[in-house]
């Protein structure tokens, strides 16, 4: 039966991840109904295609039975995107055992009649990294089941975004000379990421794939090195310099990978285990049963460069996780009411109207900077990076688009309402939680008020002792973020900057 002729839904988990949120607006348009099952569904809601007629989305968790069983309700398929290797998880592997067995059993229960899941390639060996063992472990937790199941099985996926691509653009980009482990000669055999969505949405209700496991890339075995090579021609960059050497573990490689890249070390670590392992494919059956053309590396990396230079990355890894908590930071919650809250809150008076001064609002941080002393910025990122945080060279996804979820720089934006206000939670390392918000309104006929506020909740006395030592910084710094936001704007002055 047509996909699109079953009005039963596909669920989508993972579906805020760099794969499920390409993959859903694709779905949507070749005419499917899909459920996504997100921890936070504002992350959905506000995309352009958050608000599809056959769009439904579920607040859940993969490791929640319940919740499992209540998102697969009435679904005819289920794409398993997840994984739970992520900075916050300790053990990854225990975590996507449990995740997979709960799919396995809700899927079994909603009747649903094929699961498509995407997972790693690498061979079984002693060698194995634990990334890759963790990816087949889940693949055979879902193949024990009574559900068919499709398994696709990726080495690197190439694509403005995904944490490989990032961590490959960073280091050919920052180090023309590169010291780097012995696995940057191990074989490989990427994939670019149109590929995979093609394939992904090529098995849905595909009676040959069912019960299958197939291999996908590109035709062409790569080295890491040679990868590099590529990267700095296409970025027109001058040869790079590589330098292999024995004594570079993961760990180091990691630590190594998390100061010169956005990604950190806890993510980069598994990555880096991985690479030492040949990730080639072993069959090609998937070619006959899905056909497409198929990038190579060169044409897949021309292509990501060509999104990260117009700022119009689609999905980035930076945006898969929990979004920040941030109830604290409103100052009339009861739950808060006569704890150590601090605030520091300035404004400025302006010709204008919201509308006007919105988008230099919405473009803050990553390439547009912070509007005033972006050395001290700076400074405080490589101070953080230093201290194992996530540093400021994270950047943001797109120049013009921000949503809940979105990364700038060492912030996360916790709400977006247009024209109105911004709220982002600091994720830098803290003795506390910190959010930083902007907000709008409109005070008579053509004046606007903007008003940038920070707020703080300290941890014990080293908290306390924070927010005293940075204070005295806020005047300067605030004043100048003010100034130089309504500078860019174009728009008269009339009062300000002062605290209200």
């Amino acid at each position: 039966m047509p996909a699109h002729d079953d009005h039963r839904p596909v669920l989508v988990t993972g579906g805020t991840g760099y794969i499920g949120s390409r993959l859903v607006p694709r779905l949507l348009k070749a005419g499917h109904r899909v459920r996504v099952l997100a921890r936070s569904s504002q992350k959905i809601l506000q995309r352009s295609w958050g608000h599809h007629p056959h769009l439904d989305v579920v607040e859940g968790d993969v490791l929640n039975l319940s919740d499992m069983k209540r998102a697969l309700s009435g679904c005819r398929a289920a794409y398993y995107l997840v994984h739970s290797m992520n900075p916050k998880v300790k053990s990854f592997g225990s975590a996507d055992r449990m995740a997979a067995e709960n799919m396995v059993e809700a899927s079994l229960l909603a009747g649903v009649q094929q699961i498509i899941y995407l997972g790693g390639l690498g061979e079984e060996s002693a060698d194995l990294s634990q990334h890759l063992v963790s990816r087949h472990e889940v693949a055979t937790i879902l193949q024990r089941g009574s559900v068919p199941v499709t398994v696709l099985r990726a080495a690197m996926v190439i694509g403005s975004g995904s944490a490989s691509f990032e961590i490959l653009r960073y280091l050919v980009d920052r180090l023309p000379i590169m010291i780097t482990p012995r696995w940057i000669d191990t074989p490989c055999q990427p994939i670019a990421i149109r590929n995979v969505l093609t394939y992904l949405i090529g098995v849905l209700d595909n009676p040959q794939a069912l019960d299958k496991t197939f291999d996908i890339g590109q035709p062409e075995v790569v080295t890491y090195r040679r990868l590099m090579e590529i990267y700095a021609e296409e970025a027109g960059l001058k040869k790079r310099i590589v330098l292999p050497v024995p004594v570079l573990t993961p760990r180091l490689s990691s630590y190594w990978i998390h100061l010169v890249t956005p990604v950190p070390a806890a993510l980069a670590r598994p990555l880096a285990e991985g690479l030492r392992n040949p990730v080639i494919c072993r069959n090609d059956d998937i070619r006959t049963i899905v056909p497409q053309p198929l990038f190579d590396c060169r044409e897949a990396i021309r292509l990501a460069l060509e999104r990260v230079k117009q700022q119009t990355v689609e999905s980035s890894w930076r945006e898969a996780g929990d979004m920040p908590p941030a109830e604290w930071s409103d100052p009339g919650d009861p739950q808060w009411a006569g704890g150590t809250l601090y605030e520091d809150s300035w404004r400025v008076l302006i010709e204008g109207n919201p509308e006007n001064i919105w988008p230099f609002i919405s473009r803050i941080g990553g390439s547009t900077g912070w509007y005033y002393a972006n050395w001290l910025w700076w400074l405080r990122g490589i101070i953080d990076r230093l201290a194992g945080g996530v540093g400021l060279s994270r950047g943001r996804r797109s120049g013009e688009e921000i949503l809940p979820g979105d990364v700038i720089d060492f912030w996360r934006v916790q709400r977006v309402d247009p024209g109105r206000s911004l709220l982002l939670v600091a994720e830098m390392k803290l003795p506390g939680e910190a959010v930083l918000e902007f907000s709008l309104k409109a005070v008579g006929e053509g004046k606007v008020e903007l008003r940038q506020t920070a707020r703080f909740l300290p941890r014990g006395m080293w908290g306390i002792v924070y927010w005293y030592l940075v204070h005295p910084f806020h005047v300067p710094v605030f004043k100048g973020m003010l100034r130089g936001m309504v500078e860019s704007s174009g728009l008269p002055l009339l009062e300000g900057p002062a605290r209200p």
